[in-house]
């Protein structure tokens, strides 16, 4: 009964699904986060001893900026693949959790357009999507593709563009590049926090989160304080609105 309750409410949807092209509409104010912080990854990776081949395939295939950063660092220090491999995968352990909260909005999907929607996401597709879905029951997946699809591709040009004039950027640091990621995503907070209009519960859960991250960085690594500090930032939000 569930299931034909749901399919009859994506039909419905369906017939005005967001298109693609808004998709990538949406995408473009995230694009100077992308280009500045996958130019300065393309820089690393070329400082690192990375070809342009092999950049472009870095961020092809791992397409996560603070992963491909730290690969690079560890491919300069000679460190086993093994070990690259296993440090990568912790650090974007925690894209199980973007997925976790998107997939709600996608349940209308097949199991195959899921992993393809999930396979491309990233935290700032994330950022957008979240804030785009709030007040909706369902995500359009045309819509989300042309999201990804347009991060992806942005990412890939400004790793390669980064790979080929890195030469001449020893030091990205000094123009700034690496704060253009912390800006758009404190935008993209802001934006969220101004739509939902619960400042109380944001701010404490805000408060909340940062102070479980300092606290569990002084034990485990950072990825691990970002983790535990989501979900329980989470279950901090959850249970003041039910309280209130």
């Amino acid at each position: 009964m569930n299931q034909e309750i749901l399919k009859l409410k994506s039909n419905t949807y369906s017939n005005t699904e967001e298109s693609f092209w808004k998709g990538v509409k949406d995408c473009v104010p995230t694009l100077l986060g992308y280009l500045s912080i996958g130019f300065a990854a393309g820089v690393v990776e070329k400082t690192a001893g990375l070809s342009i081949i092999e950049i472009a395939l870095l961020s092809i295939f791992v397409y996560a900026g603070s992963a491909q950063f730290i690969a690079a660092g560890m491919i300069a220090m000679s460190s086993p693949v093994s070990a690259i491999i296993f440090t990568i995968f912790f650090v974007n352990l925690r894209h199980f959790l973007l997925s976790a909260a998107l997939s709600p909005y996608f349940r209308h999907l097949s199991p195959w357009k899921n992993m393809f929607v999930g396979s491309l996401l990233t935290d700032e597709t994330f950022g957008v999507a979240i804030n785009h879905l709030s007040n909706k029951e369902f995500g359009s997946y045309k819509w989300m593709v042309g999201l990804n699809i347009t991060a992806y591709l942005n990412w890939i040009l400004a790793n390669i563009a980064g790979g080929f004039f890195g030469n001449w950027i020893p030091n990205p640091e000094r123009f700034g590049l690496d704060f253009a990621l912390p800006a758009m995503f404190i935008g993209l907070l802001v934006l969220q926090i101004v739509s939902q209009k619960k400042y109380f519960v944001d701010i404490m859960v805000i408060l909340s989160a940062v102070g479980i991250v300092v606290g569990i960085s002084f034990v485990f690594s950072g990825s691990v304080g970002i983790i535990v500090a989501t979900i329980l930032g989470a279950t901090i939000g959850m249970v003041i609105e039910k309280w209130k």
